[in-house]
């Protein structure tokens, strides 16, 4: 019961996000670069290090941020990670990191996930991002830009962004 309660409350504070969702610096060039991914689909973050690389973006100018959907008891030494328990039942963000990533004001924020996963979704939402771009079956209210392609596809997902980055004249 205490899911369906956390589940409706985060929908309800997207789409109140969405609502008051600046949209004034949408146009700005891409300097700094954000990744939200869903860790039980996609784990090789070094492959996001290096994609930001081919799109010219320096390392230190990248964060990536998961989610995992049921944190393990064990301890990890992974700091920029959340999962559900990091929610509370009224659907708020409780992990300082998380917030932290999504109050910095990434000019680019890739959501690297497919589908719709309400917790991703507001994340995605909350964040300060000017640009942002998601993947195959996403939530288009929430993205600027939908890549429809399969993220296990990561090839075609990284050729069709720069391309769209490059029409778009957020990279050269």
């Amino acid at each position: 019961m205490f899911k369906k309660i956390k589940e409706y409350s985060v929908n309800k504070i997207t789409d109140k996000n969405l609502k008051n969702r600046d949209l004034s610096c949408v146009n700005a060039p891409l300097t700094t670069l954000g990744f939200l991914t869903d860790e039980t689909v996609f784990q090789d973050f070094d492959t996001l290090y290096d994609y930001a690389a081919l799109l010219g973006i320096a390392r230190k100018d990248i964060r990536v941020f998961s989610f995992l959907d049921c944190k393990k008891n064990t301890p990890s030494l992974r700091q920029n990670q959340v999962s559900e328990k990091n929610f509370t039942w009224e659907g708020n963000l409780k992990s300082t990191d998380a917030r932290e990533f999504l109050n910095k004001s990434f000019d680019v924020l890739i959501g690297y996930y497919n589908g719709s996963n309400s917790f991703l979704d507001l994340m995605v939402s909350q964040s300060k991002a000017k640009f942002k771009i998601g993947g195959m079956g996403a939530d288009k209210r929430l993205f600027d830009l939908l890549i429809a392609v399969d993220i296990s596809d990561i090839e075609t997902f990284k050729n069709e962004t720069k391309k769209y980055l490059t029409v778009l004249n957020k990279i050269e």
